[in-house]
């Protein structure tokens, strides 16, 4: 029987674009963005970040959902957006993501220095995506450059479904062999992060400064008054928390201390 005496966090699991890479996640934005474009229909940021953290397939479906875009699909076709519609919006998407990731996979500030306290710590490392296989493979490539590699990497495409269900995370602790839930965090920047976090059973951890809620580049946000800044990073915090956080930071910087503070709940007896 499991207890909770001498345990800690034994496993993080990270989220890439918004959390580990590519500050503001704008990498889906720019990729969704030109493949709307391409059948002359406009989509805004707004839109596609709310659904942002879904596999992209799903992603683009929620996009087809939206009542503007659909009036609009319906203007210029003629009809309702259909499977193969989605099929072959997915197909122009695959490579223009691809594209958007060599310009936006810089690893966010604070993670190499994250990333040594945890190993410090004995800490696994693992990452989840809702990228599909070329893309969660590019974007790890970039980051190994960079200097950080995670245990283990796993996307959408490899179970049989992406966030919010909890396959990625699950799959990420028995090829770590780390059990109970209780020892282990998920970090991320979106809702379905969170939800995927909550449905396996782990902590969950949201990021707001560097994520898609507040969608702001490094140079962006340094640039906005403190009023604007502050009510960004409160919208983006009230927003992760209602969806189930059970922290909220502004970056992986932040990540040490609060898993300080969750082995003191699990000292205590408290699970997720």
């Amino acid at each position: 029987m499991w207890t909770n005496q001498g345990k800690t966090i034994q496993l993080v699991v990270f989220d890439w674009a918004g959390t580990t890479v590519d500050y503001g996640c704008f990498a889906p934005v720019e990729a969704f963005r030109q493949t709307f474009a391409r059948d002359g229909i406009e989509v805004t940021a707004a839109q596609i970040r709310g659904a942002m953290g879904l596999p992209k397939k799903e992603h683009l479906r929620a996009l087809l959902q939206l009542p503007d875009l659909a009036a609009r699909w319906r203007q210029v076709h003629g009809r309702v957006a259909n499977e193969q519609d989605l099929e072959s919006l997915y197909n122009d998407f695959i490579p223009l993501q691809l594209e958007a990731l060599d310009r936006h996979s810089q690893l966010v500030p604070g993670l190499l220095d994250c990333v040594a306290e945890l190993r410090r710590r004995g800490i696994r490392l693992g990452a989840t995506t809702g990228y599909f296989r070329h893309a969660a493979e590019r974007v790890s490539a970039a980051a190994r450059q960079q200097g950080f590699v995670p245990d283990f990497a796993i996307c959408a495409e490899e179970v049989p479904s992406g966030r919010p269900a909890p396959w990625m995370i699950f799959r990420t602790m028995e090829a770590l062999g780390v059990y109970p839930p209780a020892l282990v965090v998920k970090v991320g920047d979106t809702v379905p992060d969170i939800a995927e976090g909550r449905n396996a059973g782990v902590w969950s951890v949201g990021v707001t400064r560097t994520g898609s809620e507040v969608g702001c580049t490094e140079e962006e946000f340094a640039g906005l008054s403190e009023a604007v800044r502050q009510e960004k990073l409160a919208a983006a915090r009230g927003k992760l928390f209602e969806a189930g956080a059970h922290s909220v930071i502004e970056s992986v910087a932040n990540l040490p201390a609060v898993l300080s503070d969750l082995a003191r709940s699990i000292q205590r007896g408290e699970t997720p």
